[in-house]
C-alpha cells in the first residue's frame, strides 16, 4: 500500500538525530559504537567521536552517508548486507529467511537508485530493525514525490522501482521537513520469523 503518512501505525515517529545533516557516521544504534563496513570509503566511516543515536530498546540501526560517494547503489547494498549478517538475518537457514534478506537488498537498491535518478542524489541511508520490522530510510535533496507508475506495465523497461517497493513492503512513505530541502523516503519490511 502506497502512503504519504510520515510513519507507519505503531511507529513512534522519527528517530532522534535521524536527520543530522552532513553526518558521515556509520554506527550501530544498539551499542552506540562506530562501525566500519567493508567497502565503505574512509570518509563515510565514523571517527568514533560522533554522538550515539538514541533508539528504542531492542532496535539495531546503522547509518551511511552517501553524499559525494561513488558507486552508490552497490555501496548501499554492501552496507546493508553487512548489517543483515551482523543482525543474524544472514546467512539464512531457510529459503524464507533468504528471501526476506534478498527483499531488503532489493528495496535498498530501488530506493537509492530512485534518489540517484530522480532526486539529485541520495544523502544518507539508514537501516534499522527490531524483532518484527526492518525499516529503510533514504534521504535525498529532491523535490519530487515518488510514486508507482500507473498503470504498471510489466513489459516496459523502467518505472518499476516504486511498484517493487510497494509490493515487497508492509508500508512506505515520504517525510518532508518544513523549510529543509529534500525528503526522506522510508519503507518497512517484516523481519523473518
Amino acid at each position: 500500500m502506497s502512503t504519504t503518512r510520515s510513519y507507519s501505525p505503531g511507529d513512534g515517529g522519527p528517530e532522534p538525530g535521524a536527520a543530522a545533516e552532513g553526518a558521515s557516521v556509520v554506527s550501530d544504534g544498539a551499542s552506540g559504537t562506530a562501525y566500519s563496513a567493508p567497502g565503505v570509503p574512509e570518509g563515510a566511516r565514523s571517527s568514533g567521536d560522533a554522538p550515539a543515536e538514541q533508539h528504542p530498546v531492542g532496535r539495531l540501526s546503522r547509518r551511511l552517508s552517501l553524499n559525494g560517494a561513488s558507486g552508490i547503489v552497490p555501496l548501499a547494498r554492501d552496507f546493508t548486507r553487512q548489517a543483515l549478517y551482523d543482525w543474524g538475518w544472514l546467512p539464512a537457514a531457510t529459503a524464507d529467511r533468504r528471501a526476506a534478506a534478498e527483499d531488503v537488498l532489493l528495496v535498498v537498491s530501488e530506493l537509492v537508485t530512485n534518489a540517484c535518478l530522480h532526486a539529485e542524489g541520495p544523502e544518507s541511508l539508514w537501516v534499522a530493525c527490531d524483532s518484527k520490522v526492518l525499516r529503510i530510510e533514504v534521504t535525498d535533496r529532491g523535490a519530487g514525490h515518488p510514486a508507482p507508475r500507473t498503470p504498471h506495465r510489466a513489459g516496459r523497461p523502467g518505472g518499476h522501482g516504486m511498484f517493487i517497493v510497494q509490493r515487497l513492503c508492509l508500508d512506505w512513505g515520504v517525510v518532508r521537513n518544513p523549510g529543509v530541502a529534500g525528503k526522506t523516503v522510508w519503507a518497512e519490511l517484516s523481519a523473518p520469523a
